[in-house]
């Protein structure tokens, strides 16, 4: 029987999960951090699925956004409430990872999933480093993660499916970026010294290619 074209097995669970939010709505059970192993069991099944038929990619979202609400819920109960920017970054990391491994697991052939996943996966980043990050670096540091997405969509699938456009958002969110990172104090003298690293890299590994 396969897990996700089984009414009855939906519908069990959807009547017990509903069962659980109506007896706490009620004040006459109190799960807590039960909920995060809910969570994470219904996270867990998706990933099953996918485990099962890889054909399925579009499970790894679900999966990834259900366990990453389950390791918030479980976050929050271990430091009693005081997860602070770390939860947003755990899911918006999650869901992130999400879009990644559909790109990966499918011979690549759903490159669009670099997008969302760069996209999120950035967020995360900022968003967890946001707390002892200077003034202005968090957009440069976002803007930045934006470039280096566009760029990884040209160089692991521009050139075979002629998406040469992606370099364009590139560049220019990338100049943004280094703008932004540029004006952000201490990070100013660091900044540029890294962009040239980079730069040299992208040289050598374009030379070694040839």
């Amino acid at each position: 029987m396969k897990v996700l074209q089984s009414r009855v097995l939906w519908g069990i669970l959807l009547i017990l999960v509903g069962l659980l939010f109506l007896l706490e709505s009620l004040e006459m059970l109190d799960l807590g951090s039960a909920w995060a192993v809910l969570f994470a069991a219904a996270g867990l099944i998706f990933g099953y699925v996918f485990i099962e038929d890889r054909t399925k990619w579009w499970t790894t979202i679900p999966a990834m956004a259900l366990l990453g609400i389950g390791g918030l819920i479980g976050l929050d109960a271990l430091l009693a409430g005081d997860v602070g920017s770390w939860g947003a970054s755990l899911f918006l990391g999650s869901l992130g990872l999400a879009f990644l491994i559909i790109y990966l697991t499918t011979q690549r052939e759903q490159w669009w999933a670099l997008i969302p996943g760069g996209v999120l996966v950035t967020l995360a980043i900022a968003v967890g480093l946001e707390p002892i990050l200077p003034d202005g670096a968090f957009v440069g540091l976002f803007f930045l993660g934006l470039g280096l997405t566009f760029a990884l969509v040209y160089l692991f699938a521009g050139r075979d499916k002629g998406l040469r456009w992606a370099l364009i958002p590139a560049g220019v969110l990338a100049l943004m970026g280094i703008i932004f990172l540029s004006l952000a104090g201490r990070l100013a003298a660091i900044v540029w010294p890294v962009v040239l690293i980079v730069i040299g890299g992208y040289v050598l590994l374009r030379s070694l290619r040839h």
